[in-house]
């Protein structure tokens, strides 16, 4: 699979994921709207953005800056190889 390097492109995959997340978001919420299940919502987002961001751009900067993830089926692979360098 070939890098996808064209902007709008690019800008359009951001904008999917963005709706992705608010589509269930707003079903969930229209089903049951508490304030308990909107901060577990924003909990649960919150934790994957941070864990996204751990397993891209914290490992690829400080724990093996020569490794370069395509995927997040890459970053499992890596994890689970046991490789841990640091450069």
């Amino acid at each position: 699979m070939r890098d996808l390097a064209n902007p709008k492109a690019i800008w359009l995959k951001g904008v999917l994921f963005l709706l992705l997340g608010l589509g269930p978001t707003g079903v969930l919420l229209a089903e049951m709207p508490t304030l308990r299940v909107a901060v577990l919502v924003t909990i649960v987002i919150w934790s994957y953005c941070r864990a996204y961001y751990f397993a891209f751009y914290v490992i690829e900067r400080y724990v093996d800056p020569g490794f370069r993830f395509s995927g997040l089926i890459a970053f499992l692979r890596y994890a689970l190889a046991g490789k841990r360098t640091r450069s």
